[in-house]
């Protein structure tokens, strides 16, 4: 059984389908003229142009007073020598007749001067070969396309870099640990090392096939996913050799003026996330240039109706369109919903509000929208403001929306009070419609269709034992509830990989009847290297230091090195109910960013990345809190 042709490919988010419509190859008829003969037209209508002026030029002197039927017109004036305060306006009077008569000889004379000039750069040019004139074309396109480098290049305004700690370090005192740590850390260099033998500037890797491998989200464009993603596990890891490779390759082939269409969602978190994090840890300017570059071209996926972003943008022409299969093409809540965190830093560090607001936006519009049973839909409408279909989920499609309200809040070291409440409010309502208890006793979280609670917890779901347990220190008189719930959760996400023949979890897992954390359907058995319950017993270790999420966090290790891992890196596999899976050939970049990374945090101190100072983005990029006097929050004087 080969695994459906268009999963869900990452982290937190993307839809379940991808229905877009396929490429086909551009033919274009080439057709083949002289160069003489086509400077000689430029030239004829260049003359026919001249001639016309000069014949055809309007008797001004009938005029009166200059065009726009203004009697006087008003020059604002300011005296050099005195400046601004000694400014005022001259009243100046149309021309007199005479004075207008010389204004036209002036310009006939003008045009004609041109109009030889033009006649002798043309004799010249005749007078080259073919091979000279191509030449002097191809010299004045490198030389835009030089200018066009060093504009980019346009060092961006200094800002107050935030208190950065604990980017080094972490070094575990038990031996034991040490070396699992070590092994984690192995495990990324035969991932990377194999990718950069057979995929080195594709998006991602086939590792069985030996070579680069994309999807849809990205485009058509080898965009180096792989490499971005994984830079800050690199840099975090040691690995600084290879950290260098990558930094190359950005500073000399990542090109955002590609006429592809890309996610604006998926992007986001890898792109302008891993860049903004590699700017964070290492201090280098590129990748802060970089960021701000793909940024300004995600802009134009904002110009709908209601201001909520298309999920698809076409990174030349600025086109934004929405999924076809996505309630009669809505946008969807964890796509639009997962922005704030990047734009936000976008805003800090290059002082421009733009992103700020269009996030921000975003959120007063959400708060203005009635919910159904307090739950928010799915899928909300770019162009009328109104929800799709009614399916709430903290799976696909909708978790992340969740994870960045909690994290708007932390990331600005707990000052943005509004998205708090928000989060909070929305987790009541996941907790009474949500949240239930099987007969065994596993806490999960279902999905909200229509009214009907389908008791079905996707993987990508499991990642809310770790956000529960983060917004526990927020919720006054309820954090040792949202400890232990997700606590629950985490051991729910456990038992999924526990059984199973490989130890790796589904795609999704049923509760019903006797049926207990087991996929059913064959379309939902595969494990795509996905990090969701690595990352909650992250989070879980971080915050009760429990011995036994080190423990679970070291079974999916060795079931992943096991099964997953081949000679030309890893890859998923198509069912983990099978004792001799076939894998399905993809090393996904967010098994860089985020799965290989969570294990080698969940094996060392908590010095590293400590949780008071950095915000993990969705792909497990680190941000550093902002605190409000450095910020572009709402409030904020370097807004005014």
């Amino acid at each position: 059984m080969t695994t459906p042709a268009l999963l869900p490919l990452s982290g937190r988010r993307i839809p379940p389908l991808n229905l877009g419509p396929p490429s086909f190859p551009h033919h274009r008829a080439t057709l083949r003229l002289s160069e003489k003969f086509i400077l000689l037209l430029i030239l004829s209508a260049f003359i026919t142009l001249c001639f016309g002026a000069f014949f055809f030029l309007p008797d001004s002197s009938k005029h009166k007073r200059f065009d726009l039927g203004l009697e006087d017109v008003l020059i604002p004036h300011v005296d050099a020598g005195k400046g601004a305060k000694n400014s005022g306006v001259f009243l100046i009077h149309g021309p007199d007749e005479h004075g207008h008569r010389e204004e036209e000889e002036r310009l006939r004379n003008k045009i004609r001067a041109d109009h030889e000039k033009a006649l002798e750069e043309a004799k010249e040019k005749l007078k080259k070969s073919r091979e000279e004139i191509r030449a002097e074309i191809q010299t004045e396109k490198s030389k835009v396309v030089q200018e066009m480098k060093m504009k980019e290049k346009k060092p961006l305004p200094p800002v107050p870099v935030p208190n950065l700690l604990g980017i080094n370090g972490g070094d575990p005192e038990d031996n034991d640990i040490r070396k699992k740590r070590e092994k984690i850390k192995e495990m990324m260099k035969h991932a990377w090392d194999n990718y950069k033998i057979y995929g080195w500037g594709h998006n991602e890797l086939r590792p069985i096939a030996r070579k680069g491998h994309s999807t849809n989200i990205f485009g058509s464009s080898q965009m180096g996913a792989t490499i971005v993603d994984a830079l800050d596990t690199l840099y975090i890891m040691g690995l600084h050799d290879e950290f260098r490779d990558g930094k190359k390759w950005i500073e000399d082939s990542l090109d955002f003026s590609v006429n592809s269409e890309v996610s604006v969602f998926e992007v986001n978190i890898r792109f302008i996330g891993g860049l903004l994090a590699a700017y964070y840890l290492s201090g280098e300017e590129i990748f802060k240039i970089k960021a701000v570059q793909l940024a300004e071209k995600l802009l134009p996926a904002f110009n709908t109706p209601t201001g909520i972003p298309w999920a698809m943008v076409n990174l030349k022409s600025g086109v934004g369109r929405n999924w076809g299969w996505a309630s009669a093409g809505s946008s969807i809540l964890a796509e639009f919903g997962t922005l704030h965190m990047e734009f936000v830093h976008l805003s800090y560090l290059t002082g421009n509000p733009v992103y700020y607001k269009k996030v921000m936006h975003i959120r007063k519009l959400l708060q203005k929208m009635d919910r159904p049973n307090g739950l928010y839909p799915n899928y909300l409408n770019p162009r009328t403001g109104r929800w799709g279909q009614y399916h709430t989920s903290v799976g696909g499609l909708g978790d992340s929306f969740y994870e960045y309200l909690l994290k708007a809040w932390l990331m600005s070291d707990k000052t943005d009070h509004e998205a708090r409440k928000m989060y909070d409010d929305a987790i009541e309502a996941i907790e009474k419609h949500l949240i239930k208890k099987s007969r065994g006793g596993l806490t999960f979280i279902g999905e909200w269709k229509n009214g009907h609670l389908e008791k079905k917890m996707g993987h990508l779901a499991c990642f809310a034992g770790g956000m529960f347990v983060l917004g526990a220190d927020g919720s006054k008189d309820k954090a040792g509830h949202y400890l232990e719930l997700g606590a629950e959760i985490a051991r729910t996400c456990h038992e999924s990989y526990d059984r199973t023949a490989l130890k790796l979890g589904p795609e999704s897992f049923k509760f019903d009847g006797a049926v207990e954390a087991v996929a059913v359907r064959q379309a939902e058995k595969y494990y795509i290297l996905r990090p969701e319950v690595i990352e909650t017993y992250w989070y879980l270790w971080r915050f009760t230091h429990d011995p036994r999420y080190r423990q679970w966090g070291w079974e999916a290790a060795l079931a992943i090195e096991k099964h997953c891992r081949v000679s030309g890196g890893f890859s998923g596999v198509k069912d983990v109910y099978s004792s001799t899976p076939a894998h399905d050939d993809v090393q996904q970049s967010f098994f860089l960013a985020e799965t290989l990374k969570y294990l080698y945090l969940l094996f060392s101190g908590d010095d590293l990345l400590p949780l008071d100072h950095w915000v993990f983005n969705t792909e497990a990029h680190p941000l550093p809190v902002l605190h409000l006097a450095n910020t572009t929050l709402s409030g904020n004087p370097a807004v005014r």
